[in-house]
């Protein structure tokens, strides 16, 4: 299977330079402070992450469970599992660190709660529908945007103990419905809906990180972030989460998602690939 990474890394990654433009703004803006040299480097191994990361993805669509659970390891199941015994739902946020992709499959198959993936659905819509019967066929749900609220309301409604597992660093679309704040030295947007569920039910938050333990190989941590969302203040819930996540990327920069356009965003509107801002209506 690496082999297969290790050639798209040489040819597509390395000769291609897909998205090289992007990824050395995103780094080079990022991280100011540091040398020419520690960038490229950081630019080098990210690339053959990204290589690794297509090859699991794809051997993710047909992995049986022993071959999941050998690759994808969960350190501290008992935070989670203690949620579970109280009958509570939790909110999981994280991010495109490290693979993502294990999570979504193996959610329901790796914890006593129903497993509940959130994100954006594909353009193409017959991939999309496609990717989505490999990804829930071992009995992790996946909704997006149109029918995330009546999830969240159906499973409430009936207590039925569940763990959403949201990646809350997606460039939200409406600058107006986003949390702004100061991330990895840019005015960053960032999504509110897990806070937006945490709160309204009061489900406990939990940050889960992710550690590339070899190639292929991969561990999940468990952490609180607030037990009691109907309580904490406004706003921070999310501030935590960036906080967390920034210093997780700080540490090991090279398994974030470099080469996506993170900060499109301005406060009024999107910046086009051409450097021009299209303006948005509140």
């Amino acid at each position: 299977m690496y082999l297969l990474a290790d050639i798209i890394y040489l040819f597509v990654c390395r000769l291609g330079g897909y998205r090289r433009r992007v990824v050395r703004d995103n780094l080079s803006s990022s991280f100011p402070s540091r040398s020419r040299q520690e960038l490229r480097r950081i630019e080098r191994r990210y690339y053959r992450h990204l290589a690794d990361l297509l090859v699991e993805g794809l051997f993710n669509l047909f992995a049986t469970p022993p071959q999941i659970k050998k690759r994808y390891r969960i350190a501290n199941r008992q935070l989670i599992d203690r949620y579970y015994e109280r009958g509570q739902s939790v909110i999981l946020m994280s991010a495109h660190y490290n693979n993502w992709e294990y999570m979504v499959s193996s959610l329901n198959m790796q914890l006593l709660h129903h497993g509940v993936g959130v994100g954006k659905p594909l353009n193409d819509r017959l991939v999309a529908n496609w990717v989505t019967r490999r990804r829930t066929r071992y009995g992790t749900e996946v909704v997006d945007q149109t029918n995330v609220r009546q999830c969240f309301e159906y499973y409430h409604r009936y207590n039925v103990p569940c763990a959403y597992m949201m990646l809350s660093d997606q460039s939200p679309s409406n600058p107006y419905k986003s949390y702004w704040t100061q991330f990895l030295n840019h005015d960053t947007a960032f999504l509110y809906g897990a806070e937006h569920f945490a709160r309204k039910y009061n489900y406990p938050v939990l940050y889960y990180s992710v550690r590339k333990v070899s190639r292929g190989r991969y561990e999940v941590t468990f952490s609180e972030l607030c037990n009691n969302p109907g309580e904490a203040p406004q706003y921070s819930i999310t501030q935590a989460y960036t906080e967390r996540l920034e210093r997780q990327i700080e540490e090991r920069p090279e398994f974030w998602l470099w080469s996506h356009r993170r900060w499109k965003l301005t406060h009024t509107g999107r910046i086009r690939k051409d450097g021009t801002i299209q303006h948005i209506e509140p």
